[in-house]
């Protein structure tokens, strides 16, 4: 009966990508949904832009799974690896693989993700969701995403 938002968001904390998924399902399952939404249109002509230079998520994203589709798109994943993990490869020895690749500096900037959730929770509709309907509440935060976004760009006075 409850729903989650999640988002892909631009290093601005722009929300460039807005889903709905159940609210007792994990995050890490929408994640194949949302790089597959992800559309970002160029101007003028040409197809629209549907691989980031690079991914920033929190341990609930180092999956093998989420690694090998971010490898196969092309992408750098920024993903910190979890203590279990780190134990169990190296509790396997040399058969357990190598480390992934990860960059501190670009992680710092991972709260970005976080700090963008703060301004749709902003909204009082969002933040306490009385809409009985999922469908009513994606509008909702939708809408709140276009006013992200006309602030940014300077539309309204």
């Amino acid at each position: 009966m409850s729903t989650k938002i999640h988002q892909l968001c631009d290093g601005n904390g722009r929300p460039l990508v807005v889903l709905l998924g159940p609210g007792q399902g994990s995050d890490s399952r929408m994640f194949p949904h949302l790089l597959h939404a992800l559309r970002v249109h160029r101007r003028g002509r040409g197809r629209p832009r549907t691989t980031p230079d690079a991914v920033l998520g929190d341990k609930a994203y180092s999956s093998r799974g989420h690694r090998a589709l971010l490898r196969r798109r092309g992408i750098t994943a920024v993903i910190a690896e979890p203590q279990d993990q780190k134990a169990n490869r190296t509790r396997r020895g040399a058969k357990g693989g190598r480390p992934p690749a990860f960059d501190t500096q670009r992680y710092k900037n991972r709260n970005v993700v976080e700090r963008s959730f703060n301004t749709f929770k902003q909204w009082r509709a969002l933040a306490t969701r009385y809409d009985k309907l999922a469908l009513t509440y994606r509008a909702g935060a939708l809408l709140r995403a276009v006013l992200i976004w006309l602030d940014a760009l300077g539309d309204t006075p």
